[in-house]
């Protein structure tokens, strides 16, 4: 079957239009032009495409299924046409970035504040993404950089790690535990407290940790990310341990932030993408994140001393 790009662009003029004047008014072309297309393409397929009523084109149950298909590729094209609109406004082109939504605001801020320092005139795309879509996106390809809480690399890509820190607990500023200077397991008995959803995998380190400690809490909260964890203990409705970047960042505003005397690590990981042709900038924002990493762990550091 030799279809053309031309035959697929004539019946998705007519599809669009439903008449066969207009889309020959759209492509700049004649009628009888857009009409003989039309019956080369049905010719090639071997079934009809239009149902011809009263000088109006009504599409088949097949058409309709084919533009279902024909649309799908246009989104591709739409796609390249945007990325290279973006090219053309910045002649080394947009560092794209992806990243898990705790990482969007804390660590990467100030590593592209860093970065836009020294590179005024760069532009950057920051894209929060949950796991596993996150390490899919960055498999494909279709960022220059990413950061995960992976130990292993996605296929396709290379993985440095960054940052390794342990896990803190948040609770409410009010609480009796906030006059310790660090937190054990067994201080969380019978504690309501707010955790991640079951299938996170930090939850499940968390639950296997209590369960071999034989501490029992109150589990009457869940919610998915560690932004929404402090906005809970904020209002008083219990504890929680989350990663050390976002308490670092929320901490105040009737919030603290204490060590467990058990280590659990979170760890930070560069993700590059083998494939992807290496943008001239990719170096120079890499760099800015080890600074910012360095930044934050002398950050971390200081806060546990007080």
């Amino acid at each position: 079957m030799k279809l053309s790009h031309r035959q697929i662009d004539f019946f998705r003029a007519v599809m669009g239009t439903g008449h066969v004047t207009r889309a020959a008014e759209l492509l700049h072309t004649s009628q009888p032009t857009v009409s003989r297309e039309l019956a080369r393409l049905e010719q090639v397929l071997g079934f009809a495409l239009f149902e011809r009523i009263k000088g109006r084109l009504r599409p088949t149950v097949r058409a309709l299924a084919l533009m279902e298909e024909v649309e799908l590729s246009y989104v591709g094209l739409e796609r390249i046409a945007a990325t290279a609109a973006a090219l053309k406004g910045y002649a080394q082109g947009r560092l794209q970035l992806a990243c898990l939504p705790a990482l969007s605001h804390a660590l990467l801020p100030d590593a592209i504040r860093r970065f836009v320092l020294r590179q005024p005139a760069a532009a950057v795309s920051l894209t929060p993404i949950e796991s596993p879509q996150l390490e899919a996106a960055l498999s494909e390809q279709r960022f220059d950089l990413g950061l995960s809480e992976r130990f292993e690399a996605p296929a396709a890509c290379s993985l440095q790690t960054l940052l390794v820190a342990d896990e803190v607990c948040v609770l409410p500023a009010s609480h009796p535990l906030a006059r310790k200077a660090r937190l054990a397991p067994g201080d969380f008995a019978g504690e309501s407290f707010i955790s991640f959803a079951p299938t996170d995998p930090y939850r499940q380190q968390v639950d296997a940790l209590f369960a071999a400690a034989g501490v029992e809490r109150g589990l009457r909260l869940e919610t998915p990310s560690a932004v929404s964890v402090c906005a809970l203990v904020r209002q008083g409705l219990g504890l929680g341990i989350v990663n050390p970047l976002t308490a670092l960042e929320l901490t105040g505003e009737g919030m603290v932030v204490r060590p467990l005397s058990v280590s659990i690590p979170f760890h930070v990981a560069l993700i590059r993408p083998a494939w992807r042709a290496e943008h001239p900038l990719r170096g120079a924002f890499e760099a800015a994140l080890v600074e910012a990493a360095d930044a934050l762990r002398a950050r971390l550091a200081q806060a546990a001393q007080t």
